[in-house]
């Protein structure tokens, strides 16, 4: 599966907005981990690929900027509540220009390293080593 970004279902009453996400429907992966991004306001977070590790990212309030690369250079997508993401391993992908209110749900096919083995944080060696091994 490719990088991909699409709306979730959003159901609205007159008590609250529902979104459900089927992890079978929208994960094409065996979730082994789940964090959240929060108060993140003015500071750019992720800015990295992955040699290994897929994760589909939510955006489950307010509203951010994804930065992708899937090989042909960096593209911004605006994500707002309800967008959702997947970057397999392999794409460069961080977020910036998050809202004060805004909340980034992501979900790992790995557990998380402490020692980073898996990340690729330097963008030039990403375009020298790593870009165009987009696993499909």
């Amino acid at each position: 599966m490719e990088f991909k970004l699409w709306p979730l279902k959003i159901f609205t009453n007159k008590i609250y907005h529902l979104t459900p996400f089927e992890l079978r429907d929208h994960v094409p992966f065996e979730v082994k981990r789940v964090y959240w991004v929060t108060h993140s306001v003015g500071i750019p977070t992720g800015q990295h690929c992955h040699m290994e590790e897929q994760e589909v990212f939510v955006c489950a309030a307010g509203t951010m900027t994804a930065v992708i690369d899937r090989g042909q250079g960096k593209e911004s997508f605006e994500m707002k509540e309800g967008d959702a993401l997947y970057a397999p391993n392999f794409v460069w992908h961080g977020f910036e220009n998050f809202s004060s209110d805004a909340v980034l749900l992501a979900f790992s096919s790995t557990n998380y390293r402490a020692d980073r083995s898996d990340y690729c944080e330097d963008y030039d060696l990403y375009v020298k080593e790593y870009r165009g091994k987009i696993a499909d």
